[in-house]
């Protein structure tokens, strides 16, 4: 399958790319060359075609999805790690961004999109995580992560768009034991960055499902909290990145 990525220089992005290799014919978008440079010494370089621009400009996206056949959506703005009043980028990058590739997709009747959204694997009043339950957050990131799964939604409720939205928390490489800043990764919210490759990979080729969200979690103990269930029962994804 032709594959459009976006972020694909970023943390997750690198692994979607060794995980596609030999299975997908992959379009790598992301800001711009510079950006890969942040993990080139830990994932090596990458050859496969690139293209560079701005997420938060249609013509940009639409020019990386043109004649593609699915699309995996990792592109973020990580807002609550600076914050400043005014700050206007968690929309234009995280909902504007999202909006330019879901309607990108549906003009050119892209065949699967994956979005990587973002969610606690304990809600704070108790309640089981199922698809229909969001995320009680309130910060800039936040909410324009919670935008970005409605807009999923509306999409494919409007126009029957074939998507598949998962729900990580802390994303890791249970490999190096680290997150993406190279802290020491733990936790019951821990995911394998290897793992969500896979649960990409396996959802642009899952015929069955139209539309769902998913929470991806590594531990075992989440089952207790959210619908990682799901992901193994409807896609096969097997969590193999344990801590």
């Amino acid at each position: 399958m032709k594959v459009a990525v976006f972020g694909a220089a970023g943390w997750v992005g690198r692994a979607v790319l060794a995980n596609f290799a030999g299975r997908h014919e992959v379009r790598g978008f992301d800001l711009s060359e510079e950006s890969w440079d942040k993990y080139r010494e830990l994932d090596g370089e990458w050859e496969g075609e690139k293209l560079y621009g701005d997420i938060s400009n249609f013509d940009d996206v639409d020019s990386a999805i043109a004649g593609c056949e699915g699309v995996v959506h990792l592109s973020a703005y990580f807002g609550y790690e600076n914050e400043p009043e005014h700050d206007e980028r968690p929309f234009l990058i995280n909902v504007k961004g999202m909006w330019n590739v879901l309607e990108s997709a549906r003009r050119h009747g892209v065949k699967r999109v994956v979005h990587m959204g973002s969610c606690m694997v304990q809600h704070p009043d108790g309640h089981f995580f199922t698809s229909e339950v969001r995320s009680p957050e309130g910060t800039p990131y936040g909410i324009s992560k919670r935008l970005q799964e409605e807009m999923c939604r509306q999409f494919h409720d409007a126009f029957k768009q074939r998507i598949i939205v998962f729900r990580p928390c802390s994303i890791a490489d249970t490999r190096l034991r680290t997150y993406r800043d190279g802290s020491p990764a733990g936790g019951i919210g821990v995911v394998c960055r290897h793992d969500l490759a896979e649960g990409c990979h396996l959802a642009l080729e899952n015929e069955t499902v139209d539309f769902d969200v998913m929470h991806v979690v590594g531990h075992p103990e989440a089952d207790k909290y959210c619908n990682v269930a799901r992901s193994r029962e409807v896609l096969g994804l097997q969590y193999k990145g344990q801590l």
